[in-house]
């Protein structure tokens, strides 16, 4: 596999902690022929993805394609595993992108666009989690307590904060005959978790 060279895992790293994965604005410096021969490179590799922007959301545009449309560049999920990022990670993430977004009566335009940003990093106890809340048989407090060495009030917290608020990924709870409480990452909208 290629490696990344340091402007191009310094676009990734920066898309990861954006909402959406978006890869723009690009770092101070690059700019003109620069860009587009780092851009080209890292498109030919699959690392970014050319994708309509939403000009209403604010984001930012790569190119303009005519009549007020334009595109704007995303991480992909090889990218985002080609700076280290768990692919099970780099699955809900890019699945985060194209799920449909809920209507929202009551926000405002300014609201969206103040979105959270959240950084990942292969081999944390979140990723632990995230993988072992995805498998079909999903995950009890105490089953990730022993996977990770956290107690169990740390473990909750991760589950609803870092989770479901900041990455708002469908961790469903229900009761198990014998097993007790069972958290299951839901696979609807995230296309194939690994």
């Amino acid at each position: 596999m290629t490696t990344p060279s340091d402007t191009q895992s310094l676009i990734l790293s920066r898309a990861a902690t954006r909402p959406g994965n978006l890869a723009l604005p690009l770092p101070e410096g690059l700019v003109g022929a620069a860009a587009k021969m780092v851009v080209g490179k890292m498109i030919a590799r699959g690392w970014l993805e050319e994708v309509e922007a939403n000009l209403r959301r604010g984001e930012p545009m790569w190119r303009e394609t005519g009549d007020g449309h334009g595109t704007t560049l995303i991480a992909t999920e090889a990218g985002l595993e080609a700076i280290g990022i768990e692919p099970v990670v780099a699955s809900a993430v890019a699945g985060l992108r194209k799920s449909e977004p809920k209507p929202e009566l009551t926000q405002t335009p300014d609201e969206t666009d103040t979105a959270k940003t959240v950084a990942f990093r292969a081999g944390t106890k979140q990723a632990q989690i995230i993988a072992i809340v995805q498998r079909p048989e999903g995950a009890t407090v105490a089953e990730m307590v022993e996977a990770t060495g956290w107690l169990a009030h740390t473990v909750r917290g991760c589950i609803s904060g870092a989770l479901k608020k900041k990455l708002g990924l469908p961790i469903t709870a229900e009761k198990v005959e014998g097993r007790g409480t069972v958290h299951r990452l839901e696979r609807s909208g995230f296309g194939s978790l690994r």
